[in-house]
């Protein structure tokens, strides 16, 4: 199981919240809550493997994309 540690900001407070991230198998899409304001985090983890990097994109879980 391969385990990254990032800290990240968070969209709508500006707070650091730590995150832990296993990115041992595909890509994912998760929530993470911001531990200051509690509003949801929206966290997409990309692996590249060709690169040997992984991407962390991270917005607020009420952006809306057109």
């Amino acid at each position: 199981m391969d385990i990254l540690h990032k800290t990240i900001l968070c969209p709508f407070c500006g707070h650091p919240t730590h995150i832990t991230l296993d990115i041992s198998g595909e890509d994912q899409d998760d929530i993470e809550d911001c531990s200051n304001c509690c509003n949801p985090i929206h966290v997409q983890t990309h692996k590249d493997e060709l690169r040997n990097k992984v991407q962390v994109f991270i917005d607020a879980e009420d952006e809306q994309y057109y």
